[in-house]
């Protein structure tokens, strides 16, 4: 078998913040006492004067990053994905509110952080942060991904949420790959279904549709990067086109990417449809491969739930 890069989203974002700091002088970034968990230690390596760690205070994270935009800085305020919840308010009064240039780039996102329990595992903040007005939110697939998604943000205005994965997952894009905000990235040509996916769950698609061609079933992949603005024709296009849509995330199945395609597709061309996410339960410790099997975020639950919703279909 081919030999798979592996690599971490969060990984990527920090090679991303390097780059940027060298491109962008007003690029600054903020953390709150996880440095060396969100690895923007390396930054602050770097670049000491443009590194500010507030402590365990993500409340005062969003609004230090708020009055340095007010500036003209452009902050990439960084912390554990369950811990900007504690900042909500800051986020929407401050920030979305009043349309600042604030990127909020969260790591150990879903249940990528497996052993610290449901405590430090976040299943609701897609949909905690799509609800916002103004806000962007992007849950890139893998690290190439993650860094040219976190430089194109660097060059766009506006508050930006940025969903990070702690655990090294497979990079399939190369290079000269091209991130573009708000358009989803069809990877798979198929006839009889659309498996749309989101972060960790774009390379369990993959997976599951070489799987389903082995049984005669050709399945198209989109991956949707962007949650929010959501690329509205390309997943209308592939419902007329397929006629089935499966959707799957590392998030719960209320509020997040199954979600926003629901909203998108009962408007505008209803068809059969699963959402295959976190069945509304929390977390719990664990290594992250056994949680991903318990929650029936694998590949072969994929095929599974597919080739169910085909019957219905026919």
């Amino acid at each position: 078998m081919p030999v798979v890069e592996l690599k971490s989203t969060r990984d990527a974002y920090v090679d991303a913040l390097v780059t940027l700091g060298e491109e962008k002088k007003e690029v600054v970034v903020l953390d709150a006492d996880l440095s060396v968990s969100t690895q923007t230690n390396k930054f602050a390596n770097k670049y000491p004067e443009r590194f500010f760690n507030v402590g365990c205070a993500e409340q005062n994270l969003i609004g230090t990053a708020a009055g340095l935009a007010i500036t003209g800085k452009i902050p990439f305020s960084s912390t554990y994905a369950i811990f900007s919840n504690r900042a909500w308010e800051q986020i929407r009064n401050t920030v979305a509110h009043d349309n600042l240039n604030v990127k909020i780039a969260v790591s150990h996102a879903g249940l990528t952080n497996g052993p610290d329990g449901a405590s430090h595992q976040s299943l609701e903040d897609i949909a905690l942060m799509r609800v916002i007005p103004n806000m962007t939110v992007i849950v890139p697939a893998d690290a190439i991904e993650a860094k040219k998604a976190v430089i194109s943000e660097a060059y766009r205005a506006g508050p930006a949420y940025i969903r990070l994965n702690r655990v090294k997952t497979p990079i399939f894009f190369d290079e000269d790959y091209e991130f573009r905000n708000g358009k989803a990235v069809r990877l798979m040509d198929g006839q009889d279904l659309t498996i749309i996916a989101t972060g960790t769950m774009v390379s369990k698609a993959l997976d599951a549709a070489k799987r389903l061609r082995e049984k005669d079933i050709s399945a198209c992949v989109l991956n949707v990067h962007t949650i929010k603005p959501i690329d509205k024709e390309s997943i209308i296009n592939s419902a007329k086109e397929t006629g089935v849509i499966v959707t799957v995330e590392e998030h719960s199945v209320h509020g997040g990417l199954g979600g926003a395609v629901a909203e998108v597709l009962v408007e505008n061309y209803p068809v059969q449809m699963k959402i295959i996410g976190v069945n509304d339960k929390f977390g719990e410790s664990g290594e992250y491969d056994e949680l991903i099997k318990k929650y029936g975020l694998t590949s072969r639950n994929i095929v599974k739930s597919t080739k169910e919703l085909l019957k219905k279909k026919r």
